[in-house]
């Protein structure tokens, strides 16, 4: 059980507080097993769960691609942003790092959405980037979440072999795997 949630356990080096969820909780709760089934349920499941966004990430990482849950989280971030102040400031760092074409972590756009988001962070609000970000959920939930889903990384969580379908977890029992222990 503790190899097959080792990478739960590890902090996350790509993560800073301006892209991702803050850390004022002490590292998710006890995680249970029928919570890591919900994460089939949805890519809104997973995204709910700190341990599923942890998950995830090392998945992305693997495939180096966790640019895209950065920007994701960065937009959910920037939305509870209360301050007009400092609407621009992290709009500037949002558009820097993820929508340039320059930037070092872009983000996988269309032509359209990138220049209409450029536009909107002229005059930033709150939903400035609904548009870019709702685009890369669906990329994630396509691509990289249905992965994931087929992943040693979510399939030893549920204790099948890699290359098993998540189907046989219905007939699991939560018993079999009360309790995942904390992930960070």
């Amino acid at each position: 059980m503790k190899h097959r949630l080792g990478f739960l356990l590890q902090k996350t080096d790509s993560c800073d507080n301006s892209t991702c969820m803050k850390k004022d909780k002490p590292g998710c709760q006890r995680l249970t097993y029928d919570e890591v089934k919900k994460w089939t349920e949805s890519l809104e499941n997973l995204l709910n769960s700190e341990c599923g966004v942890v998950a995830f990430r090392s998945f992305l990482q693997s495939e180096y691609s966790e640019e895209n849950l950065d920007f994701w989280l960065a937009c959910e971030n920037y939305k509870k942003t209360k301050s007009t102040a400092k609407l621009t400031s992290k709009a500037q760092k949002i558009y820097e790092d993820f929508i340039s074409v320059e930037a070092s972590r872009e983000v996988n756009l269309d032509s359209i959405t990138r220049e209409d988001t450029t536009k909107s962070i002229l005059q930033p609000t709150n939903s400035c980037f609904d548009q870019a970000q709702h685009k890369i959920f669906i990329l994630m939930e396509k691509d990289s979440y249905r992965r994931f889903l087929k992943s040693h990384f979510y399939l030893d969580l549920v204790g099948l072999p890699s290359g098993g379908s998540t189907k046989k977890m219905k007939g699991l029992s939560t018993d079999s795997n009360p309790f995942i222990p904390q992930c960070a």
